[in-house]
């Protein structure tokens, strides 16, 4: 059933609120993750959508997540000294923007392997080498979140989006493998990955200095503060199911009536709900390929906007304590930028 007036103007406000709140009230970006939750139950109610399933699946999604975070934390806190080697060879052998590029670039095409997380917390270590401007590198963990979302999204193990993708699609007609992702998004996603590396390499500027004020871990990475930020993305990835269950009803309703091309922009909300749920709610067996494609790059493009919009924006601006502002200064204008260049391609090749 749709869902009434009432139920879609609580709804639209709910999302104006999670848009806006973390930007203009400094105690709702600290307290991030208590927001999104509050919102999530908020959403789920005027939905009517509460079950004992959605409370499981609350409970239960973030636990990979939060234990991939909880363990990588360990051993990248043990491998660091070998990771910032690593980079200063790199960066002494290729310059500084080269070695941004084949960075973005490599951390993009493996996160389909090693999981967006990984990729994403590997980036996070990586970037404190390079001891540049605070505002260079939270442009440059933005771009490498971009590329990590758009190359895990082809293959089911590199994020849960193409995970339930191909799941939804293992019948007729698509009869999705674990290919499908691969076949149907690769000569879009590449240059995107390319692209972004290019984008990164010109934003690298300057010197590198060890006085430079950029981000950084903790200096000591002790025990609790590893568990804590597994807290946090534990918390963070389950008010993103609840809020995107409240809101999917809208989502489907408003999907089922629209055009690629409208379906692709809708998709914005991305930004700030779990792409996944937002996926599962739109895709049907009976869509066309070509819709599928728009739905899944507006997905994966806009998530690139805010934090909450993807996994490694999540464990990255957790990991460097990048703020919200900070964030959306620069990857709001960039998402729009390159969410209208795919769209005109969509529409020339429609």
């Amino acid at each position: 059933m749709n869902p009434g007036y009432l139920t879609v103007l609580g709804l639209a406000l709910i999302m104006a609120l999670v848009l806006f709140l973390p930007f203009s009230v400094r105690k709702v970006e600290e307290e991030l993750e208590a927001f999104l939750l509050l919102m999530g139950f908020a959403a789920v109610t005027v939905s009517g959508v509460w079950s004992c399933g959605l409370v499981w699946e609350a409970l239960r999604a973030p636990v990979p997540i939060a234990l991939a975070v909880l363990g990588a934390g360990f051993v990248f806190r043990a491998a660091r000294p070998r990771i910032a080697a690593l980079v200063e060879k790199m960066v002494a052998a290729f310059g500084l923007k080269a070695a941004v590029f084949l960075i973005v670039v490599a951390l993009g095409l493996v996160s389909s392997v090693i999981t967006a997380i990984v990729a994403a917390l590997a980036l996070s270590e990586i970037i404190t080498v390079l001891k540049l401007e605070r505002k260079c590198e939270v442009r440059l963990v933005a771009l490498a979140c971009l590329s990590i979302g758009l190359g895990a999204a082809l293959t089911p193990t590199g994020e849960p989006l193409a995970a339930i993708i191909v799941a939804k699609l293992k019948g007729p007609p698509h009869h999705a493998d674990i290919f499908y992702l691969w076949n149907l998004l690769w000569p879009w996603v590449l240059p995107g990955v390319a692209g972004t590396g290019l984008i990164a390499a010109a934003i690298a500027s300057g010197q590198q200095d060890s006085r430079a004020a950029g981000l950084r871990v903790h200096g000591t990475e002790t025990d609790g503060i590893i568990a804590l930020r597994a807290l946090k993305v534990y918390l963070f990835v389950a008010a993103l199911a609840l809020l995107g269950a409240g809101l999917a009803p809208l989502a489907e309703m408003t999907a089922a009536k629209m055009r690629p091309g409208g379906i692709y922009w809708l998709n914005m909300v991305s930004a700030v709900l779990d792409n996944a749920t937002l996926a599962a709610a739109e895709i049907t067996p009976s869509m066309p390929e070509e819709t599928i494609r728009a739905l899944l790059l507006g997905l994966l493009i806009s998530g690139c906007m805010l934090v909450p919009g993807n996994i490694p924006n999540i464990v990255s601006a957790a990991k460097l304590n990048i703020k919200s502002r900070e964030w959306a200064a620069f990857a709001v204008p960039l998402g729009l930028a390159i969410m209208l260049v795919y769209f005109i391609i969509l529409e020339v090749l429609a």
